[in-house]
């Protein structure tokens, strides 16, 4: 469920005008999309061939391995997220000021 939420916090991320605006923030985000679209596939992999082999879910024990590299992935996701917040107010305290020189260059930085 967690690898689907970054997922879709991934894609709407690349669906954000910011993206069209910001090549450096384009490149970025995509990168983190292919990185959540990859770690989603892995999960669903490894809870396919742990259902297969057990015939069940198993044991806590048996996807314990999982939960360090999804527990980075949502540390990573949090990071992203606080990134593109802190970029948003940077983008968003630019357009409030008067269009002058200076203002106009940092905002299509």
């Amino acid at each position: 469920a967690m690898s689907k939420s970054a997922v879709k916090i991934s894609s709407d991320l690349l669906s954000n005008p910011l993206c069209e605006q910001e090549p450096s923030f384009l490149e970025m985000v995509t990168a983190f999309d292919t990185a959540m679209k990859r770690m989603d596939s892995f999960n669903q992999e490894k809870v396919d061939w742990l259902w297969l082999e057990n015939g069940s879910a198993g044991s806590v024990l048996e996807f314990s391995s999982v939960f360090p590299s999804l527990n980075m992935a949502v540390k990573r996701r949090e990071q992203t997220l606080q990134d593109y917040k802190r970029l948003q107010s940077k983008v968003e305290k630019y357009e409030e000021k008067e269009r002058t020189g200076p203002v106009l260059a940092k905002l299509h930085q």
